[in-house]
């Protein structure tokens, strides 16, 4: 009976450590068309799977506000929180952003930046006013990467930014970043560590499901990384090549140990509990926006 016992508080360990505790949801467009009723399920599955927050990656795309205040993404946003969810809301993305960041010099990138970081400021204040939602954290969702980050200049112009910026906001701030191998592991982890250390949640991206760098070289990145820095298990498998838009098909995400890393998963809706969105945005003909 003990060994019974023992075996299933082992299980429970196992099964809770690779709970979805905090799931990103990329709004869509297309979303809208799902029901109160549709929504409700899911973030009673939500819940019911060991999610406790939800990280929304923008709340504005583009022109795009999914509706503002009254729309259906406030409306749902509302129906999470009530099943306990707690929220960090995504603030405004740019679509252009992967572009312009690809063509900008140091300069030029520090100005832009800082024209983004504004423009984001400006949407946290609208949902502080209007929303009428609880945030427990902000999400930018300008992710970082190494290769245009990969010069040191612009690794501490940036940093100052962001620590500015967050002593703006009246919550916690969180961004994501993911790696293309420009940078060594150690390099890395020395980089997100200072900029976790101005006070802001850093999500490294495991890059399992791009699948663009080898397993062992990901897992160095992984090792390099520091105890605050969040690790997101991916759980989508890329079916798309380069130059085609992004798609991709769920994925069970990965279950090795992330040690003392905060665990999150990308994304809502490549989970099983979210594939009513996921079937609603194949069946509107719409690609998936997804991140870098």
């Amino acid at each position: 009976m003990k060994r019974l016992l023992l075996a299933m508080c082992l299980l429970f360990v196992a099964v809770a450590s690779h709970a979805d505790e905090r799931i990103f949801y990329q709004p869509l467009n297309a979303d809208a068309n799902l029901s109160p009723a549709q929504w409700q399920r899911v973030w009673q599955d939500a819940a019911a799977q060991g999610a406790h927050t939800l990280i929304v990656q923008w709340t504005a795309y583009g022109d795009s506000d999914f509706g503002g205040p009254n729309g259906w993404l406030a409306h749902s946003l509302k129906l999470a929180q009530a099943q306990g969810l707690k929220l960090v809301l995504g603030l405004h993305m740019d679509p252009a952003y992967y572009q312009r960041i690809d063509e900008l010099d140091t300069a030029g990138l520090a100005t832009y930046w800082q024209a983004r970081l504004g423009q984001s400021l400006a949407q946290q204040q609208t949902i502080r006013k209007d929303w009428k939602l609880p945030v427990s954290g902000w999400y930018l969702p300008l992710e970082l990467d190494d290769l245009h980050f990969q010069a040191q200049d612009r690794r501490q112009t940036l940093q100052r930014q962001l620590k500015d910026f967050a002593g703006k906001l009246d919550a916690p701030l969180h961004l994501s970043v993911f790696n293309v191998g420009k940078l060594a592991p150690q390099v890395n982890g020395q980089w997100l560590g200072e900029v976790a250390n101005a006070g802001i949640q850093v999500w490294w991206q495991d890059g399992a499901g791009t699948g663009r760098l080898p397993p062992l070289v990901r897992a160095a990145f992984a090792n390099a990384l520091p105890c605050s820095i969040g690790i997101v298990r991916e759980a989508f498998r890329q079916v798309s090549t380069a130059g085609q838009p992004f798609r991709a098909e769920p994925m069970t995400p990965q279950t090795e140990s992330t040690g003392c890393h905060p665990t999150a998963v990308f994304s809502l809706r490549y989970r099983p509990w979210g594939k009513v969105i996921l079937d609603n945005q194949h069946n509107d003909k719409v690609g998936d926006v997804q991140n870098h």
